[in-house]
């Protein structure tokens, strides 16, 4: 199956892979037979023999001889079967998701799949829609975006099935030799195994890796990061701890240097794929997994210079170079805690101990280092890497940030010592005077330097959103997990972040995406999180008390940021939405319930709104021109036509990456049922993003007008959308009436009396 194109991988039958296998199984068993009887037999007599002269120098050995080959032919006939075997397992898998992907999806959606074969060693795949002359032929952004990702999936089978079949015809073509009148070349335990040995040969090879090479030695890392028996057996191979870092940091240095886009690239997915195989290895819930020592060992080698290279000068520090590989991976606490907590300690003692050792290249070759992803830094300093790391594994991140937590004191050197901390990690990193480290290259005193130190905090964001939330910061499918440690890391997080000193601009729009993954308990706590409460969370675990005061101060506090604001509104429409739909059962309302649901949803957004119109006050227009911004990239969930997924009481706003918009978790109430749900959270989106404001007044008091008009026709849709689906009228009708009293006594006390604005017209 060389050359793999979606056709040829759609159409081959496995069946006769399947059958092969089945055959070399049979000569496996038959040659075991011979080898057996050629050793205990044939060898065993001659041994045996009271041979002398000829028969004793030549025959005896010439019969050992041959029965070493039926041992090596058992040996290679073995290893051909098993490597077939695992081949046939995994093309079998590809090949079921391609025919979905072929035959259910792509006409799901209503577009046809063309195979344009390989270019440069690379699938290219072509999806599109059909002319249809009964229509102009346009279609949502939603549906373009969905025909490229299905592009992408299936690209990524055929490229999958390839990588199997090279190195299915590379583990063949070594196990069975060049000589034809010799077995006992290389044996393979598993395809695994020859993937694994074929990497190791190319890691040898270093910087001296050509593109080619080093591209295939990013596709065997990809396809096999997450196999514990890979992973783990490479890792080996680099020799150990020491040997990993001096590999992956000259590779770093080797990607990074210069202006090369297609080496920059490729590194740029060997720093992804080693992180994530790093985090397989070192799993101590996998089989097999590296020796725990590898974690010792790597904080013995943080605070250690790692020549790179025979005679440089400032060698960087194992810290350095592990840090690019720990931005990537779901990281067992047992390994990535104790570096965790070592760096902190490290950076407590003496902040500048690693920006130090950073090269000046006085602003030029920005991304020269060991995070070649040129995401939250330029990598030099391990905190801000460490944090990327936990925002990358939750559990870590969970129990890091936990009071239940003990920690553990290390000396410079990473070895343990006696003794106690008085501070938490958690209160470390959030305090008012910390002090971040510039993790950058940028020249001091350029425009760019100003921002040097941003990294820090917006990755201190990610760690605390896997924490709270139980996903990966950028998780395309997360899920939300909360529980009693998470809530209470949670609670916080409301109360640091309720001073608006505390919030730097990095990490509010972590804030706002923690605000919305907990935009129930907000409202439970507007109820002063009373036992009786309709928002009183009915599951056990999982829940956070912030209190009627806490609740409003961190609603005001994130609300001075434009993401933040955004974020949090838009969850709050979505989740009253959803618990005004739980009160209809049938013709019958909940009203009493209804009418709180709206009246605590219209003062969190007065609260938003109020906050924001302060900070226009304070710092003028240009400051509402990033609200607005925001506010649209967040409409462009309608605007791009981006589905809502809803799954075990969460919504889910994914990313859409042409608006610039990260994908946002937040609860909803699930009575009315998901479709329903679904539903009516875009109808609301739909309705809110009509009448949101679209550019700034032309003083600040009308833009604070603005504010609250637009505010509060966000605060409305929920309630207009529910009213409108159950026939509920405020002109004759005592019950529409009092949901919009309970709308304008809302949002006046949010906005503390400022808003006379009125209720919109319902859409």
């Amino acid at each position: 199956m060389s050359g793999v194109t979606m056709t040829n991988l759609a159409e081959v039958d496995l069946g006769k892979l399947e059958s092969s296998v089945a055959d070399w199984k049979s000569v496996v068993d038959k040659v075991d037979e011979l080898a057996t009887r050629a050793d205990t037999g044939l060898r065993a007599k001659a041994d045996g023999a009271r041979w002398a002269g000829v028969n004793a120098d030549v025959t005896r050995e010439f019969v050992g001889k041959t029965a070493k080959e039926f041992k090596d032919a058992h040996a290679e006939a073995g290893s051909i079967h098993k490597v077939l075997d695992d081949a046939h397992t995994e093309l079998v898998e590809i090949q079921k998701k391609l025919t979905t992907a072929l035959h259910k999806e792509a006409p799901g959606l209503g577009v046809k799949v063309q195979d344009y074969g390989n270019e440069g060693g690379s699938p290219v795949i072509h999806v599109f829609f059909p002319h249809d002359r009964t229509t102009d032929d346009t279609h949502t952004q939603e549906q373009l975006d969905e025909a490229r990702h299905l592009a992408g999936r299936i690209a990524n089978l055929v490229a999958h099935a390839q990588e199997i079949d090279d190195s299915v015809a590379r583990a063949l073509a070594k196990s069975h030799g060049k000589d034809g009148h010799n077995f006992g070349y290389e044996t393979y335990t598993s395809l695994d195994d020859a993937e694994q040995q074929r990497a190791t040969e190319l890691a040898k090879l270093g910087t001296e890796m050509t593109d080619k090479q080093l591209a295939e030695f990013d596709t065997l890392m990809k396809w096999n990061a997450k196999d514990p028996d890979f992973s783990t057996a490479f890792y080996k191979s680099l020799g150990g701890a020491e040997e990993t870092l001096e590999f992956y940091g000259r590779m770093a240095l080797d990607g990074t240097e210069g202006d090369d886009k297609q080496r920059l690239a490729l590194t740029r997915q060997l720093q992804s794929s080693m992180g994530i195989a790093l985090a397989t290895a070192t799993d101590t819930g996998n089989e097999p997994h590296l020796p725990t020592t590898w974690g010792d060992e790597f904080r013995k080698l943080g605070t250690k210079q790692i020549a790179l290279y025979p005679g440089a000068i400032n060698s960087p520090y194992g810290y350095q170079i592990l840090g690019g590989l720990l931005r990537y991976g779901n990281y067992d606490p047992k390994f990535i805690n104790p570096i965790a907590e070592h760096i902190v300690q490290l950076h407590h003692e003496n902040p500048d101990f690693f920006v130090g050792n950073k090269p000046m290249t006085g602003g030029a070759d920005l991304d020269w280092g060991f995070n070649p992803s040129g995401k939250t830094g330029a990598g030099y300093d391990p905190l801000t890497s460490v944090l990327e790391g936990l925002g990358h594994s939750p559990e870590a991140s969970k129990l890091f940030f936990s009071d239940d937590m003990t920690p553990t004191v290390y000396n410079e050197d990473g070895t343990v010592r006696s003794g106690t901390l008085d501070y938490t990690y958690f209160d470390e990193l959030t305090k008012k005077d910390f002090e971040w480290p510039p993790d950058s290259l940028v020249a001091p005193g350029s425009d760019a330097a100003a921002h040097a130190r941003d990294s820090g905090p917006d990755a201190l964001g990610h760690a605390l959103e896997a924490a709270t939330l139980g996903h990966a910061y950028d998780d395309p499918a997360p899920k939300l997990v909360r529980d009693g440690v998470s809530a209470a890391i949670m609670e916080k997080v409301v109360a640091t972040y309720g001073d608006p000193e505390n919030v730097q601009d990095p990490v509010a729009d972590s804030l706002g995406r923690m605000g919305a993954g907990y935009i129930d308990d907000l409202n439970w706590a507007l109820n002063d999180n009373k036992a009786d409460s309709l928002f009183s969370p009915t599951d056990s675990g999982g829940h956070a008390q912030f209190g009627s005061s806490g609740a409003i101060k961190f609603l005001s506090s994130v609300g001075q940021h434009p993401d933040g604001y955004s974020d949090i509104s838009t969850a709050q429409q979505i989740y009253g939405t959803s618990a005004l739909e739980a009160q209809a059962d049938g013709d019958r309302i909940n009203q009493p319930h209804a009418r709180e649901i709206v009246r605590t949803g219209a003062e969190i957004q007065g609260i938003l709104d109020q906050s924001r119109a302060d900070q226009v006050t304070a710092e003028g227009l240009a400051k509402d021109e990033e609200y607005n911004k925001s506010l649209g990239q967040k409409a462009g969930w309608v605007s791009f036509g981006a589905g809502v997924g809803i799954a075990a009481g969460a919504a889910f706003l994914p990313p859409v990456a042409a608006v610039g918009v990260a994908g946002t978790l937040m609860p909803v109430v699930m009575g009315a049922g998901q479709g329903a749900i679904s539903q009516q959270i875009s109808t609301v989106i739909g309705d809110s993003a009509e009448t949101m404001q679209q550019n700034s007044g032309s003083t600040v008091q009308e833009q604070r007008a603005e504010i609250y008009r637009a505010g509060q026709g966000a605060a409305a849709s929920p309630m207009n959308s529910f009213m409108l689906r159950h026939g509920i009228s405020s002109d004759n009708d005592r019950f529409g009436q009092d949901l919009e009293d309970a709308l304008n006594s809302g949002y006046g006390k949010g906005t503390n009396g400022e808003n006379q604005q009125g209720v919109l017209p319902k859409t």
